[in-house]
């Protein structure tokens, strides 16, 4: 059984808030889960105390058993210090302009150059 540390959103329409759960990683989003060990409310300011409240003890624990947790908890646990922080990278490859483009634009480039 490979286990997940992921968010689980609870909270009414357009008023998001999310439990941090220890789940299978085959249970459904909002599923069956093992154990809760945080919570998570993004209708809170950024600096808010309860923004973000985590169970490190726990969350220690089940680390040590194997548990991964997904981009957004690594995210969380980096910045509490549970975990080293991950590394994210400025801009999407997928976004980044093709050969072709990036041609063009090189090559528009060396014309201005040219008559400047």
């Amino acid at each position: 059984m490979s286990l997940k540390i992921r968010l689980a959103r609870a909270g009414a329409k357009k008023r998001p808030y999310y439990h941090i759960v220890v789940a299978d990683s085959r249970s459904p989003r909002d599923g069956r889960f093992v154990e809760k060990v945080g919570a998570y409310n993004p209708m809170l300011p950024s600096d808010h105390a309860d923004r973000i409240r985590l169970t490190s003890e726990r969350i220690t624990y089940w680390l040590s058993q194997g548990a991964l947790p997904t981009d957004r908890v690594a995210r969380f646990l980096g910045n509490a210090g549970l975990i080293a922080k991950p590394v994210y990278t400025e801009q999407p490859k997928q976004s980044a302009p093709k050969k072709r483009a990036q041609e063009r634009a090189a090559a528009a480039a060396a014309a201005a150059a040219a008559t400047a």
